[in-house]
């Protein structure tokens, strides 16, 4: 076995490390999402969230932290399409909110 062949293997064991942990982190932030729009009483479309922003930010502690932005859409009336935004901070997430959007009859 040489270092060449030693490199790739801790490339590829690198690879499958960050992949599941990156799966790991977009199922939970895809719970919390799932969490706050049955709380706000609106639908999560798609049963998805999207990464759109990553980052390193310093926590309240001043540790050197992940920053993420994950997208997702929902719905009110089963109509219209709307965004809402999850960020999160190292494994917590720090802040959760969604567009103006429009209320069910019966519900104004």
């Amino acid at each position: 076995m040489t270092l060449g062949n030693l490199f790739i293997i801790f490339l590829l064991c690198y690879i499958a490390w960050y992949w599941w942990r990156a799966k790991e982190i977009k199922d939970y932030v895809l719970r919390a999402c799932r969490e706050h729009c049955e709380r706000l009483d609106v639908l999560l479309l798609d049963d998805a969230v999207y990464l759109r922003g990553i980052w390193f930010k310093r926590d309240p502690e001043g540790r050197v932290r992940v920053w993420r932005r994950f997208m997702f859409e929902f719905t009110s009336t089963g109509e219209d399409r709307y965004l809402g935004h999850a960020v999160l901070l190292g494994r917590t997430i720090e802040h959760m909110e969604l567009q103006p959007h429009r209320l069910p009859p019966g519900q104004q």
